[in-house]
């Protein structure tokens, strides 16, 4: 049986589509809409925002501490849910835990922190 040669450009573009499907897929697991809306009712803006710096991290310094590492979404789950005490400012205080008990919604809420 002979092998099977396909031009190069043809292998170009199976590689191509293979690695975009698979970006494709990977950004559709996060609901952008939903996870903006927990964040909202749960008020995490008064101490954090996707690019600036306030009593709480930016949500992109938060995703490039955790880039590449795979406890990173469990990581930011258990933040959200536990209620850890937090530094601000020399105060330690309590962080509030995010407004739903529901586990796919707050993952969705980890994932979107991880893709800023």
């Amino acid at each position: 049986m002979r092998p099977v040669h396909f031009p190069r450009l043809l292998r170009t573009a199976i590689v191509v589509g293979l690695v975009s499907a698979g970006f494709a897929a990977h950004s559709q697991s996060t609901d952008v809409a939903a996870a903006e809306k927990l964040l909202e009712e749960s008020k995490c803006g008064k101490c954090h925002s996707v690019d600036k710096q306030k009593d709480g991290p930016a949500y992109k310094k938060t995703a490039a501490k955790y880039k590449g590492k795979a406890d990173g979404e469990a990581k930011l789950f258990t933040h959200m849910t536990s209620a850890p005490t937090v530094e601000i400012d020399g105060v330690k205080e309590e962080h509030v835990k995010i407004k739903s008990k529901d586990e796919a919604a707050i993952k969705n809420v980890a994932r979107y922190i991880l893709s800023r």
